[in-house]
Parts: C-alpha cells; sequence; structure tokens
C-alpha cells in the first residue's frame, strides 16, 4: 500500500471509530455504518480531503449532517494520520487538511521502490488473457490494428503491474472463406503475372502487397505451379503467402514495441475436431436447431436480434462457430478472466459470443470486449484516405515511417477506445508543447539533464535528510508531489476501469506540472540542503514518468 493510500485508510478507520464513539456515549444512533467516501474536493481551497460520512449517516441518526459531523470531528482520533485540521462543510462534509510534510515522504517511498513504484495486487495473480489485433493474415496491418495494437499491449502491460499473469495472444485466421478467397485471389495474380488473362475473383484482395508476394513466389517457383492442378495450386500458394504475411506482421508488431506470448492457429481448432465437438455439446444442449439445411445458434435467447448459423448447408462451419470453439479453449486454458480488443464494427458479436460462453456453462461476466471506435488519419488539414502500399488504407508500417513509433502509441492510447480518433500526422511530428508525446518526452530528457549537470557538480549521490526535504514547501513543489503519490491509486483504478488512456493522461499532467517546476523553482541552487532536495524531487519524478511510459510501450530518451 502506498503512503497516500495509507494516510487515506488510518483516516477513513479512524472516522469508523469516532463514529462507535459517538454511538457509544449516546452522542449519535445507528443501526450500522453506511458506505461512505474519503476523496479530494473538487476545489483545492476545501482541504486536501474530504468525507460525506455525515451526510449518509444522517437518515439513521436522524440528526442534521452538520451536527453529525461535529461530533465525528470531536470523537477522531487524528494522531499518525497527518491531519492538521478538520472542519465542516456546506451541508455536512467534513474537509480535513493534512500536514504538507506528509509529502516529502514520497520521494522516499519512489526511490526506494524504483521500477516497481506504483504495483499494486489487486490481481493476487489471477490468470488473465488479452487477445488483441488478430488481423486477416491476407494483407497489411491498418490503422484499426495499430490502434488495437497500442492498446492491447499498454493493457497487458497494466494488468501486470496491478498484479495480475497476463498472456497476450494473436488469433490466427488461417481457415474459412477468407482463406479461399485470398487463395483464389493469390492465383489469379499469379497467373496475370505471367502473362495470362484472367480475370479477378470477386471478393479477392486487391491491395498491391499480394501482387509483391507473387512476383516473390515466382521469383522462387517461375512457371512451375501453371502444370500443378488448380486445388493444389492455391494450397501451396496460401501456404506460402501466409508464411510471409505473418512473418510481416509479428516483424511489424515487433517493431512497434508489441511481442505475444502466444500465436493461435484457427485451423487447429478444425484439426483437432474442436469446433465439431463444440457445436455438439451446443446441440446436445438445446441451443442450436436446424432449417434449411444449416444448423443455427438461439442466439436470439442472449439479445441478438436474428439467430446466427453456426454449421452451413454444405455442412462447413462459419467463423462464428470457430470464435465460439476458440474463446471455450481460452476458458479451458484456466484463464480467470479473457479480454478482447474489437473494433467498434463487431458490436453486434458480443452478445451472442457472451451468450454462446453461458450456454456452454461459462460465466459470461469473464469476457470482457473492449469496443474500439475508428482512426481518421489528418494531414495538412485533410483526411488522408489511401495507401501507396495496399491501395486500400494506410498501413500501420506507413504510419510509423511517417511519425514514429512512439507518437503512434502515445496518441492512440491517450483517447478513450470508445472515442473515434483524429489522428493528426503533422502534430504528431512536430517538437512543440502541442505534441503530448513530445511534451513528456521533453520532461524526461530535461529532468536526466539536470542529473546530469549534478553528476558534473558531485552532488547527485548525496542524499537528502527527512529534515532537508521539508525545504520542499512551494506551491509549485507541493503540486508535484501530490501528483506523483497519487500513481499507484491510478495503476489500481486503470487496471479495474481496464482503462490505460488515464496513465496517458496522468503522465502528461505530471509532466505538466514539472515543467511549471521547472520554469519557477531551479533545482540546482547554491543552498545545499534545498538543493540536495530537489535532486531527489528531480530522481522521483523521472523514476514515475520513466515507469508510465514504460507501461505504455514509449521511449523515455535522455537527450532530445
Amino acid at each position: 500500500m502506498s503512503l497516500y493510500e495509507n494516510i487515506k485508510t488510518k483516516i477513513t478507520n479512524h472516522l469508523v471509530e469516532a463514529a462507535n464513539k459517538a454511538k457509544a456515549v449516546g452522542e449519535l444512533n445507528f443501526e450500522e455504518l453506511p458506505s461512505f467516501v474519503l476523496e479530494e474536493p473538487r476545489e483545492k481551497q476545501r482541504g486536501d480531503l474530504a468525507s460525506n460520512l455525515a451526510m449518509v449517516l444522517a437518515k439513521q441518526a436522524k440528526r442534521s449532517p452538520r451536527d453529525i459531523a461535529a461530533a465525528l470531528i470531536k470523537h477522531m482520533e487524528t494522531s499518525g494520520t497527518w491531519i492538521e485540521s478538520s472542519e465542516i462543510a456546506g451541508a455536512g462534509f467534513i474537509n480535513f487538511r493534512l500536514n504538507p510534510a506528509w509529502l516529502t515522504g514520497v520521494i522516499t517511498e519512489v526511490l526506494k521502490a524504483g521500477e516497481s513504484y506504483g504495483e499494486g495486487d489487486i490481481g493476487k495473480g489471477q490468470k488473465l488473457q488479452v487477445e488483441f489485433v488478430s488481423a486477416n493474415p491476407t494483407g497489411l496491418l491498418h490503422m484499426g490494428n495499430a490502434r488495437g495494437a497500442a492498446l492491447g499491449d499498454s493493457l497487458a502491460s497494466l494488468l501486470s503491474k496491478a498484479g495480475y499473469e497476463v498472456t497476450r495472444e494473436f488469433y490466427i485466421n488461417d481457415a474459412g472463406n477468407q482463406i479461399h478467397n485470398f487463395g483464389l485471389s493469390l492465383e489469379s495474380r499469379y497467373l496475370q503475372q505471367l502473362g495470362e488473362d484472367v480475370p479477378f475473383p470477386e471478393g479477392g484482395y486487391h491491395g498491391e502487397d499480394l501482387i509483391d508476394t507473387i512476383k516473390g513466389l515466382i521469383a522462387k517457383v517461375g512457371d512451375k505451379y501453371l502444370s500443378v492442378e488448380p486445388g493444389l495450386r492455391r494450397e501451396l500458394m496460401v501456404r506460402y503467402a501466409l508464411d510471409e504475411k505473418m512473418r510481416n506482421i509479428r516483424e511489424t508488431l515487433e517493431d512497434f514495441g508489441v511481442t505475444y506470448d502466444v500465436w493461435f492457429n484457427e485451423q487447429s481448432l478444425h484439426d483437432s475436431g474442436a469446433v465439431r465437438s463444440t457445436m455438439e455439446d451446443l446441440e446436445n444442449k438445446g441451443y442450436i436447431y436446424e432449417k434449411e439445411g444449416a444448423h443455427w445458434l438461439k442466439s436470439t435467447q442472449f439479445g441478438d436480434e436474428k439467430d446466427e448459423v453456426v454449421i452451413r448447408s454444405n455442412g462447413s462451419p462459419t467463423y462464428f462457430a470457430a470464435d465460439i470453439a476458440y474463446h471455450r479453449n481460452k476458458f479451458d486454458r484456466g484463464f480467470n478472466k479473457v479480454i478482447n480488443i474489437w473494433g467498434a464494427d463487431h458490436h453486434g458479436h458480443v452478445a451472442r459470443m457472451k451468450g454462446a460462453m453461458s450456454a456452454l456453462g461459462y460465466d459470461s461476466e469473464n469476457l470482457q470486449i473492449i469496443l474500439m471506435q475508428l482512426v481518421r488519419l489528418i494531414q495538412n488539414g485533410e483526411v488522408v484516405k489511401m495507401s501507396k502500399r495496399s491501395g486500400q488504407y494506410i498501413t500501420l508500417r506507413e504510419l510509423m515511417d511517417e511519425v514514429g513509433k512512439d507518437a503512434a502509441r502515445f496518441f492512440f492510447i491517450l483517447r478513450d477506445p470508445d472515442s473515434t480518433v483524429e489522428f493528426d500526422m503533422d502534430l504528431a511530428k512536430s517538437q512543440s508543447s502541442d505534441n503530448p508525446v513530445y511534451y513528456v518526452q521533453y520532461a524526461f530528457a530535461r529532468l536526466c539533464s539536470i542529473l546530469r549537470q549534478a553528476e558534473e557538480l558531485g552532488t547527485l549521490n548525496i542524499p537528502p535528510t527527512e529534515e532537508e526535504l521539508l525545504c520542499l514547501n512551494s506551491t509549485e513543489e507541493r503540486e508535484l508531489l501530490k501528483k506523483m503519490a497519487d500513481y499507484p491509486s491510478e495503476i489500481i483504478v486503470a487496471a479495474r476501469l481496464m482503462e490505460p488512456h488515464r496513465l496517458a493522461r496522468y503522465v502528461l499532467d505530471l509532466a505538466g506540472l514539472f515543467h511549471t517546476f521547472y520554469n519557477s523553482q531551479r533545482v540546482l541552487v547554491e543552498d545545499e540542503a534545498l538543493r540536495r532536495a530537489r535532486l531527489s524531487l528531480v530522481r522521483a519524478v523521472k523514476q514515475i514518468v520513466g515507469n508510465v511510459l514504460n507501461i505504455l510501450g514509449v521511449s523515455a530518451p535522455e537527450r532530445m
């Protein structure tokens, strides 16, 4: 538990004790204390912390909240809580002002914990799986994949910091209709490259990258496949192209800072019989019926608008059937919670997938699906629509080449997944305070610069005493210290809500407070005690900024 959380816990416990003492002497009457909060008031002049206990107790105690608040303050023990004063505000809030000296303990806590500062244990080692990107291996990674990669990877890192055992997984869609169409597309491009006048298949994949793939194949095998039976020819081409596409996807994601623990093949579900057995189990449970030669899941029972086909009339399973078997496989591997990151266009798939898990006997609450909205790229004030490589969409590789990994990741993580992102490429490349990733990275580089200068003066490794840390009493220093103290709570809240964007906003605020401090207070002052104290503050801020950037997968440059 962090220093700040420990203070809040002590004050909360003392409030409970105060209520019970007041009850014991007949000043308050209640059956059971209701739930109450202790939080920072919105207006800073109100104090450091405020509680609504008196207000929520009024109904039971049959007294005015202000009278109850007076009784609580009267009987409250404040030793060991850092409380300097208490006052009644408004309708009956109790506001607490803390001795400013508590803040300097944050520095000691941060420097002692180092990279582990902020880590929590709310996960208690539970096994979580985060599946994200899972792009079709029929083309190049695009903007939606980029946003999903940044979100999924940072979420996995965040949950690890909160005490969960996290597995990152990529689902390879290497079976079904799309692979059939992929084979037809490859065959058509192969024949066209060898001079044959053949039509391109309807529903085929038009990306320029497919032509590049075929040119590479021809360089390897020439026209040898012209004499191969078409079915086998397409199979060989698909095998070659999938290997190339998946290699490209892996390399691109690794360059984007994303490394997976598991790459799971859809085809393995068909080969093992898992899809068939899953459909049979659902049928035996009464959730599947036959109509017009096809087998349908009763997905309307789970809130879907219509029932869904799981086995086509030709006997082949749909993608949905394989997806049900895949999610069953996830839970059977022992994950306590399964998290999927999908595009917003999959919204209609959520209820039916959760329903299918319930039908199979799993707790659908343990399947959490995060939906992402669209990404629009803006350059020179206009929407960028076309890609040079794919011919249809801007690829992740093109984005990284244009703005870099760090800007791409930070811009995607900064917004709530449910918000549409307008990615301003000109802003992402700018070196100004308007560029959020530059603003944070510049703060880190500035922190490093101060410490390098201190090292040259030979004062870096001389730690301040507790008394010297009390020199940090300016408004800028106190605001910075308060923000630093908030970090462990930010980790907990962000992990519980599964919102890594909270950390991006946190580090942006922390960087802003540091820049304000830097512009108003000199660190390398003549006063040795103050210099040592401020250097410790700088080291602690640097540690936290670095910790957050590490979770977000953004580099922390020491020079800019």
